[in-house]
């Protein structure tokens, strides 16, 4: 027995965060850990790597008990975490962040010839589409998370704990993911793996622990449970279906995009979906239209009259939202309460003669905690003590409030669990059926496949195939990977 969780408790507050929290990792296994959001699997991995310290109960490191401070002591022992949300330091190269509070030292100083030897190496190794010398405010969600994976690839030697490691990656990054995990797990290094995807657990996983509402419901070999059965235990009740939705009738033009490369257009009712491989443009195409990164060229029409959006201010005056890929940096205000990140895009309409009208922004933060089903334990709690589906749920809410009729919704399902993603489509079929339109980008063709009337796929920044909802994932990576 490598690691033992014995009935672990974490409150913050009058909160609790973790009730029961049980699991045994054993020597060299791959251990997944499921949940909904909010079910206390974050909080239990943080007491396992050093950054929170739990309340009751008993932790074990090899039959001895142990308690960790800060994440140098679990560092120090062998255990290191990577985060589904970046800790990096953002105006640091990638190389640096790798090796952050690790450095080597030549002499007095830290010798950063051996730190970008060893980060090119490391890189090199893993076929990550990473520059050692970038600075990271500079890269993606997708390229931060493969810098997350690299500093646990250089520090841990027991336990490493990977928290969502796939949910921003392409397909091949997360083959890659794969082929490591099992790697370490050959030499025998054992894996807390944490995921909302559950097809990956066939492909990483022995054995499976479930938590719910901040308890441990459920420990089995995976061999005997199925799908069908986990997300029984995750939401104690049954899921008929997750992804399916039935297509409109499409209705007047919301939206027609002519710029070069891309051409095409979405109708009150829709959902048109973006698919592509990570750098094909789709990200940079939703910034583009919501004013982020103006056109130079070509021209956007909204309900058939040409708008010039040179802000994310023209946007949403013209009734676009943008729901981004990274809540956390560009969706959310952190720090702030849930009500107030809810009116953030609309405070006029909680104002009175110019001040704040405080029970009016009550009303609408706590009309929107329902609709959405916000966890939370009131709307005047801070939005970044919340979980990330919870997160998510939050910036939805905020574009709702501004009642946009063209929505973006970017990766709208990273880090969200099965029951949240029902949740999420089902609210955009009811946005599709109040005459909206949305623009849908996804790394899941399964999801787009369902949930989608139609789908773009872009390659190298352009529209290369429009394709019925009836095809196949297999026809939409030919076209995001061969050129005509």
């Amino acid at each position: 027995m490598l690691l033992e969780l014995d009935s672990i408790q974490k409150h913050f507050g009058g909160v609790t965060a973790l009730e029961h929290g049980t699991m045994r990792v054993d020597a060299g296994e791959v251990h997944a850990l499921v949940g909904e959001n909010g079910a206390g699997k974050s909080t239990l991995m943080k007491i396992v790597s050093g950054m929170i310290e739990h309340d009751r109960g008993v932790m074990r490191w090899r039959n001895e008990e142990v308690r960790f401070h800060r994440p140098a002591d679990a560092h120090a022992i062998g255990i290191a975490m990577v985060h589904q949300e970046s800790l990096l330091a953002p105006h640091l190269t990638v190389a640096e962040n790798i090796f952050l509070g690790r450095e080597p030292m030549q002499g007095p100083f830290v010798d950063q010839r051996r730190i970008m030897l060893e980060a090119s190496a490391l890189i090199e190794e893993h076929h990550f589409p990473l520059d050692p010398q970038s600075r990271v405010d500079k890269l993606s969600p997708a390229q931060k998370q493969l810098i997350e994976i690299c500093r646990a690839l250089h520090s841990a030697s027991g336990l490493i704990i990977f928290d969502e490691p796939t949910s921003s990656l392409s397909e091949a990054e997360t083959s890659e993911v794969f082929n490591i995990v099992k790697s370490l797990s050959d030499r025998g290094i054992s894996i807390i793996y944490i995921t909302h995807r559950l097809d990956e657990l066939q492909e990483v996983a022995d054995r499976i622990t479930i938590l719910r509402d901040g308890r441990t419901v459920h420990t089995d070999a995976l061999a005997n449970v199925n799908t069908k059965q986990i997300v029984h235990h995750m939401v104690g009740r049954e899921i008929s279906h997750v992804y399916t939705r039935k297509s409109l009738n499409p209705g007047h033009t919301l939206l027609e995009v002519n710029l070069p490369n891309v051409h095409f257009s979405v109708h009150a009712g829709e959902i048109v979906g973006i698919a592509g491989l990570m750098g094909a443009g789709r990200t940079e195409l939703c910034q583009t239209i919501f004013g982020i990164t103006p056109a130079k060229k070509g021209s956007i029409e909204i309900a058939g009259q040409v708008v010039h959006i040179e802000s994310p201010r023209d946007a949403v005056d013209a009734g676009i939202a943008l729901i981004t890929e990274d809540r956390q940096k560009t969706g959310l205000a952190l720090g702030l309460p849930l009500k107030v990140n809810v009116t953030l895009a609309n405070t006029d309409a909680v104002c009175k003669l110019g001040f704040l009208d405080n029970a009016k922004e009550n009303e609408v933060a706590e009309r929107s905690r329902k609709r959405l089903r916000i966890r939370t334990t009131a709307i005047e709690q801070a939005a970044g003590r919340l979980s990330g589906g919870n997160q998510q749920k939050i910036v939805i809410a905020k574009w709702l409030f501004r009642s946009a009729q063209l929505l973006l919704f970017d990766e709208p399902t990273r880090g969200i669990d099965v029951g949240a993603k029902a949740e999420v489509f089902s609210l955009m079929d009811e946005l599709a059926q109040e005459g909206k339109g949305i623009v849908m980008v996804s790394s899941e063709l399964p999801e787009l496949l369902q949930v989608a009337d139609r789908i773009l796929v872009m390659r190298d920044g352009k529209i290369a195939a429009e394709l019925p909802r009836t095809t196949t994932q297999q026809e939409i990576m030919h076209h995001a990977v061969v050129e005509k």
